[in-house]
C-alpha cells in the first residue's frame, strides 16, 4: 500500500481533512497541532473526531502525522521558551489522544550559541519531562538542514537525543529528503549508502516517516528550501527510487513542497504513477 498525502489546514477540523485528502488522491496526511508561527491552539470538537474517525476508516485514511509548532524550542537559552515549549508539546500529547495511535512530529531545536551538547542535555530534559507511557502517539525526530544553530543536522545528534530518553521506546524519526540533501547526505547518487548509515547510527526501525520533498540547494548547503517534486536538485528520478526503496517503500511519504491543493494532487498523482506495486 503506497501511503501518500500533505500538509493540511486545520482550520476546518479533522473530517474536513480528511474529505480534502480524498478530493486530492491521499490517504494521509500531516497537520499543524497548532498555530506554526505561535501559540494558540484551536479548539478540538469531539464530534468531528468522531465523524472523522468514522470517515477515515470507509476511506483508509491512517498514520496521520501532527506537526509541532516552529516556535517549540526545548534547546533554547531562554528559560521562556523552553518553558513553552514542554507546557505545547504537553498539551498537543493530550489532543493527539483524541486520534490515537499516531504520531508528533518536532524540529529537535536550536542550541542558539550554547553548543550542541547543552542543547541536545535541554531537548533530552524536555522529551523526559513531558511524555508519558500512557501516551499512544509516537514522537518523532526531524532530520534537519543544519542551518544557523539547528540540532538534528546528522544522524548522530538524533541518534544522542533518543539514546538519552528515558521514553525511547516511544521516540523514532521522521526523515525529511530536502533536509537530509541539504545537510549533505547524498539520497540522489547514493541512497543506499545513506540508508545504511542511518541504520548503523539510529536503527531502520526508529524510522516512522518521510517527508518528500525536492530542494532548491545544492548538496551539503545547509539552507533548507524545499522545491516541488522532481523540479530541482534531487529530481524525479531520485523521488521515484526513495518512494520504491525496499526500506522505504513501506512507509507514510507526505508532501511539504510549495503548492495549494491541485498542485499536491498532481504531485500525487505523479508519485502513484511511478509506485511500483508488488
Amino acid at each position: 500500500m503506497f501511503r501518500i498525502g500533505c500538509h493540511l489546514s486545520v482550520a476546518k477540523g479533522f473530517l474536513d481533512m480528511g474529505r480534502t485528502a480524498v478530493s486530492i488522491g491521499a490517504n494521509t496526511f500531516q497537520f499543524f497541532t497548532r498555530n506554526p508561527r505561535g501559540g494558540s491552539a484551536k479548539a478540538i470538537d469531539p464530534e468531528d473526531v468522531r465523524s472523522f474517525l468514522e470517515f477515515s476508516e470507509e476511506n483508509d485514511i491512517k498514520h496521520l502525522l501532527a506537526h509541532a509548532p516552529y516556535t517549540l524550542n526545548g534547546a533554547s537559552a531562554d528559560p521562556g521558551v523552553r518553558r513553552f515549549a514542554a507546557e505545547a508539546m504537553t498539551d498537543d500529547l493530550k489532543r493527539m489522544e483524541f486520534t490515537p495511535g499516531n504520531c508528533y512530529n518536532l524540529h529537535p531545536g536550536s542550541h542558539v550559541g550554547q553548543g550542541v551538547d547543552e542543547g541536545i542535555k535541554l531537548v533530552i530534559s524536555m522529551l523526559d519531562s513531558v511524555m508519558d507511557e500512557d501516551h499512544s502517539t509516537t514522537v518523532l525526530l526531524e532530520t534537519m538542514a543544519g542551518k544557523g544553530s539547528e540540532i538534528g543536522r546528522n544522524f548522530g545528534e538524533i541518534s544522542r537525543i533518543i539514546d538519552g530518553s528515558r521514553m525511547q521506546d516511544s521516540i523514532g524519526v521522521c526523515l525529511d529528503t530536502c533536509h537530509v540533501f541539504d545537510a549533505g547526505y547524498d539520497v540522489v547518487n547514493d541512497l543506499g549508502g545513506v540508508l545504511d548509515e542511518f541504520d548503523d547510527i539510529i536503527g531502520l526501525d526508529r524510522l516512522k516517516a518521510v517527508h518528500i520533498n525536492d530542494s532548491m540547494n545544492s548538496i551539503g548547503s545547509n539552507k533548507d528550501r524545499h522545491s516541488r517534486i522532481g523540479e530541482v536538485n534531487l529530481g524525479l528520478e531520485a523521488m521515484i527510487r526513495i518512494i520504491n526503496e525496499p526500506r522505504l517503500r513501506t512507509l507514510p511519504f507526505y508532501l511539504e513542497t510549495p503548492n495549494e491543493l491541485p498542485g499536491y494532487a498532481g504531485e500525487i498523482a505523479v508519485l502513484r504513477s511511478h509506485y511500483v506495486s508488488q
